[in-house]
């Protein structure tokens, strides 16, 4: 199979208008002008092909694409953003789906270009329990958390086996369909874990269970908790419907005065 670097080709023309075009742009204007450079060029024919990269990419039938995009990873050829588009449009993500269990740039793109497709979700949880990745991890975790629903049962199990617990409870905070063995684990989690109480008091946040404002508003109150602290609480409160207007003094905390020094 052929391959194009329209990347380079790009990048070679742009050089070339860029020489005769200095003066006809500010520096803060090129960064609008060459993404409109790079979309035009995309349905400009070349004369090496015959063809514009787009109608090059749309002959191609939908196990060309793929076979395209696994040589151009293979051989480290750049993919270009018209590569992915005509895979997009042709939302081929059972074709991708392989791809998720091959290296680590095809894992890569086969996320980006799948999303949060609901055939991908399990294998995004087999591989947030099963790599060493931790951005890995927290792409899987992104996107689980937009059908969070349809592990529940798994997230439930791992948290209570101790696998991944802190990004269980994680998604747990997305599910949409409310159940009482999550809101008691997070508010568990949340009256427990005093070290992280801002993380555990946004996942309560995000549950969107207003039984948990008096624990919040609870907290809040305490007179020993931090700036950080009372900042995500306060938000948590006011995401649930609630409400806290107790005038308090940060003064002598050290994220305050940072916080307070960087907002001037």
């Amino acid at each position: 199979m052929k391959l194009y670097d329209f990347d380079g080709i790009f990048d070679e023309k742009l050089s070339e208008y860029i020489a005769k075009n200095s003066q006809k742009y500010k520096e803060s204007e090129w960064e609008d002008v060459i993404p409109q450079l790079y979309k035009k060029f995309g349905d400009t024919p070349l004369k090496s092909i015959g063809k514009t990269p787009r109608e090059f990419y749309a002959e191609m039938s939908d196990d060309e694409l793929i076979k395209c995009l696994k040589a151009h990873l293979k051989q480290e050829v750049p993919v270009s953003e018209f590569l992915c588009e005509a895979i997009e449009a042709r939302k081929l993500t059972e074709q991708l789906l392989p791809l998720l269990s091959g290296s680590e740039n095809e894992r890569e793109y086969a996320m980006s270009l799948i999303g949060s497709d609901d055939r991908a979700i399990s294998i995004y949880m087999e591989m947030l329990t099963s790599c060493d990745n931790e951005d890995l991890k927290n792409r899987c975790v992104d996107y689980i958390k937009e059908k969070a629903d349809l592990v529940i049962d798994e997230v439930l199990k791992n948290y209570q086996s101790g696998v991944e617990r802190e990004y269980m409870l994680e998604i747990m905070s997305r599910s949409v369909v409310k159940n009482q063995k999550i809101f008691d684990i997070l508010l568990k989690e949340f009256r427990t874990d005093i070290d992280n109480v801002p993380m555990h008091a946004s996942y309560l946040a995000a549950y969107g269970d207003e039984r948990a404002l008096p624990y919040l508003l609870d907290k809040i109150d305490e007179e020993g908790i931090s700036f950080i602290e009372y900042q995500e609480l306060k938000y948590a409160i006011e995401a649930l419907g609630g409400e806290y207007t107790k005038e308090r003094d940060f003064s002598n905390d050290p994220y305050y005065e940072i916080i307070k020094s960087h907002s001037v």
